[in-house]
């Protein structure tokens, strides 16, 4: 138990003697005052009273995405792969990210643009594996997007000889980076599922590196050339960050909790090697519980806010899922070979809001730092935020640690809300910096996986959004191809 907890249950039971002692009503009042704390455990927060402004603020045009025109949509033609009996297949593609450099820009492999992606079989939801597909730098087409096909063959999990990777059943997303020696480095989540497939069941997530290899066969076409240093990294201490056992101990998916510890996104800052990724808060920097009402950090706002949202929530349908809502995106360091150096605090959390914030996505620009997170309204707990609600939020900081403040007032940047079957949904948007300028590229993928008989889960149309300071807009007729990621 550290310090701060033990104050907080001292002062609890000061209160109470207090209580035994008068016997009086304002001697009850003070031991209910005493279980209200203000605890930000030295990060940042998305706050209630922050999201509360979401429902009406996104109505504007700044923050919405784009509506596309579905029939110039496009599968990607060269995304084929083998389904489990080995017959030739059109798979769907999703959630997908650039080799970038250390600062976040779109990294030039050979003449090349790369790009990893999430991908698989329409009609099996548990085929998920990464997939390359590139194109020569300077083409936007879809159609010029090839396939050089899966990162990992089956056989590399058992190959790596790590205890965690040898009961892998899917591949999640990650992040790659091209380092100062030329060669592609990989960062993905290690994903376990049921053990009739081969893994240890409950959704272990543990992030996970290799070194990818490239050949080319000729001026135009990559192959990948087989994977090294293929390891685990990190699945999660119980203290910073909540690992699989504890989700397995708090009920697991009965009791209504998530665990997650994925999406590692690299970063350099000042010769250090950094991932931030998605995770849950751990029992030392304010864990899940019904403790967490009483925290006016969570809240945000002033005491009078704090007192009726408390109470409020304290009646609300969605009180359950509050209270098991300990999104983070989080922080390590890395050793120069790739291995585990430094647990470091989370750099933002959403405490009592939602328990998933996906896709973390950090860069410097224009001297400040810029955090992303996506996030389903579905899995929040925020009156006015509906279900189909799709966000991208934003937050900045004069420091890659932090404190982040919140974009545009309450942190919100993208506002999507239409059907999940249109087949112009978009989800997992992502911003790649950009050579020059204020502008950000906007990646996300196109149609849900499974939805259509011939049409594929795809890239969808890239778009601009500015960035000045703290603000945030999207920029105005700026719709460019499907899957394009640079400008400049």
């Amino acid at each position: 138990m550290n310090i701060k907890k033990i104050v907080k249950q001292a002062a609890a039971v000061t209160f109470t003697t207090a209580l035994l002692a008068g016997g009086g009503t304002s001697a009850f009042a003070k031991e209910k005052d005493s279980q209200d704390y203000k605890e930000t455990y030295d990060f940042s927060h998305i706050t209630r009273f922050d999201m509360l402004k979401i429902p009406e603020q996104q109505q504007s045009e700044q923050f919405k995405v784009p509506q596309f025109d579905a029939s110039t949509i496009k599968n990607i033609a060269s995304a084929k792969g083998f389904d489990k009996n080995g017959n030739l297949i059109d798979l769907d593609v999703w959630d997908s990210w650039p080799l970038q450099n250390a600062d976040g820009t779109v990294a030039n492999y050979h003449g090349y643009q790369i790009v990893f992606a999430l991908a698989g079989s329409p009609k099996n939801g548990n085929d998920t594996s990464i997939y390359i597909f590139y194109k020569k730098a300077g083409e936007t087409s879809i159609d010029s997007w090839k396939n050089a096909g899966r990162v990992f063959k089956d056989s590399d999990k058992f190959a790596a000889n790590d205890p965690i990777l040898k009961y892998q059943t899917q591949e999640w997303s990650g992040s790659a980076t091209l380092t100062e020696d030329g060669k592609v480095r990989l960062f993905y989540t290690d994903f376990s599922g049921a053990p009739e497939d081969g893994g240890t069941g409950y959704s272990k997530q543990t992030i996970t590196t290799a070194q990818v290899n490239f050949s080319e066969e000729d001026a135009s076409t990559l192959k990948v050339d087989g994977v090294e240093d293929h390891k685990s990294i990190f699945d999660g201490d119980g203290t910073t960050y909540q690992n699989v056992q504890q989700f397995i101990e708090e009920g697991a998916y009965a009791s209504g909790d998530n665990h997650t510890l994925r999406d590692p996104h690299y970063v350099e800052d000042n010769g250090h090697k950094y991932l931030v990724f998605e995770a849950n808060t751990g029992t030392e920097m304010g864990y899940q519980g019904e403790e967490a009402f009483n925290n006016l950090a969570f809240y945000g706002g002033n005491k009078k806010f704090f007192e009726a949202e408390k109470d409020k929530l304290l009646q609300s349908p969605k009180k359950h899922d509050a209270s098991l809502a300990n999104g983070a995106l989080g922080m390590i360091e890395l050793n120069n070979d790739y291995t585990l150096k430094k647990v470091m605090k989370p750099l933002i959390a959403s405490n009592t809001v939602t328990d998933e914030i996906e896709r973390a996505n950090v860069f410097k620009l224009n001297g400040k730092w810029y955090l992303f997170t996506d996030s389903r309204g579905a899995k929040m707990t925020i009156d006015g935020i509906g279900a189909e609600d799709i966000y991208m939020l934003g937050f900045v900081s004069d420091s890659i640690t932090g404190p982040y403040k919140p974009l545009n007032d309450s942190g919100l940047v993208l506002q999507m809300d239409l059907d999940p079957a249109d087949l112009t949904f978009t989800y997992s948007h992502f911003a790649v910096p950009q050579a020059d300028g204020n502008n950000v590229v906007i990646t996300s993928y196109m149609t849900n996986r499974g939805f259509y008989p011939d049409h594929r889960a795809t890239f969808a149309p890239s778009f601009l959004v500015n960035i000045k300071g703290a603000k945030t807009s999207v920029v105005k007729d700026s719709i460019l191809e499907q899957g394009q990621l640079t400008i400049n």
